[in-house]
């Protein structure tokens, strides 16, 4: 009777390899490799290069990965359930409200306006990405998500979450050809422009996605299949992987990490360049101007915190992790609603229009 993987003979290791109910693991996948090196030792190279690929297409074999949640606790969970609720259903509220009060109120289709209600409706589905599997996960007790659901949430995740930053960013920009050059601004910023700004952002915000999700379901998953989130985020998949991510965790820091420093110092930049030009004379328009300014730092500071945090260091998991995540996912896409129309008195105005024309 043979105890050890390493007792069977050579033969017999290639079909435990290769049997579908076979249960692989870290140590596993080290005794596939002292296996394959053995093989080369007695084999030759072209049977070795078969049954390696045999071997390595066998390996990616969950099919599903395990949430596990913000708690264990079922009170807490109960209580997370309802507050994640009530959070989503503002946010789809607040946000919808926002695109059809803009399309309704003709004073409003302006370019900040129109970048305005493209916010909303990402905010929308950045939240609906990951919000709505969370508060069905409350009520069951494995908490799990198949491989390919996980690719899509991965994939939506970050279209939207990159389509964004470089929103936020065309936004800064926007409000510094307004507040610097407003005799030229309906000029720099015409709709053809801003039509170009908005599939290009859209764009680069796919081209992000596409490039960081081929990476991730490139790798071989072949045993732990526990994601400590309530989400799927490229982070916590690749650290399941079978194999050396060093060089794919360099490379999701060279591209979304860097994407967020670079977005948010052209930001930081933008933002003081509008303060620097406000500082002169204080009048009603710049209050106004000074004040849409702040409610955008605001939404930029918390929503690029959140993604310099993650994808600027290596794949390790923080205590902090799941709280940041939590602003990311449920929080923020909220204070998109109240920053523009609690603060705006533009937005306010027009709603309560839309209010009182909805009730005749």
């Amino acid at each position: 009777m043979y105890t050890r993987f390493s007792d069977y003979p050579t033969s017999r290791k290639l079909v435990l390899l290769l049997e579908d109910n076979f249960h692989y693991t870290q140590t596993t996948r080290q005794k596939t490799q002292v296996f394959l090196e053995e093989l080369r030792e007695s084999e030759g190279t072209q049977r070795i290069k078969r049954m390696e690929k045999a071997v390595l297409i066998n390996e990616t074999s969950v099919m599903s990965f395990r949430l596990t949640g913000l708690s264990t606790n079922p009170l807490v969970q109960m209580a997370v359930f309802f507050i994640f609720l009530i959070f989503y259903v503002l946010t789809l509220v607040g946000n919808i409200l926002i695109v059809i009060t803009i399309i309704h109120d003709h004073r409003l289709h302006t370019p900040m306006y129109f970048f305005l209600s493209n916010l909303s409706f990402i905010d929308v589905c950045h939240s609906t990405v990951t919000v709505p599997k969370m508060l069905s996960d409350t009520f069951s007790e494995e908490k799990l998500i198949s491989f390919d659901a996980c690719v899509v949430q991965m994939f939506f995740l970050h279209l939207f979450a990159c389509t964004e930053i470089f929103l936020l960013t065309v936004m800064a920009y926007d409000r510094y050809v307004a507040i610097c050059k407003p005799l030229q601004y309906m000029t720099i910023m015409n709709w053809k422009v801003c039509m170009m700004l908005a599939a290009a952002l859209w764009i680069g915000g796919t081209i992000h996605s596409i490039s960081l999700t081929s990476l991730t379901i490139k790798l071989p998953y072949c045993g732990p299949d526990e994601i400590d989130n309530f989400f799927c985020d490229v982070p916590q998949v690749i650290k399941l992987a079978c194999t050396d991510t060093h060089i794919i965790e360099i490379l999701i820091v060279s591209n979304s990490g860097l994407i967020s420093v670079v977005c948010f110092v052209v930001l930081v930049v933008s933002y003081a360049v509008i303060l620097v030009s406000l500082r002169q004379q204080i009048s009603d328009g710049k209050r106004k101007a000074l004040s849409t300014c702040a409610a955008h730092l605001t939404v930029v500071t918390l929503f690029l915190g959140h993604c310099i945090f993650i994808y600027s260091r290596p794949s390790t998991s923080l205590p902090e992790d799941k709280v940041v995540s939590v602003f990311f996912t449920a929080v923020t896409p909220l204070l998109n609603p109240i920053i523009y129309t609690l603060r705006n008195e533009d937005m306010k105005s027009a709603l309560n229009k839309l209010i009182k024309r909805r009730e005749k």
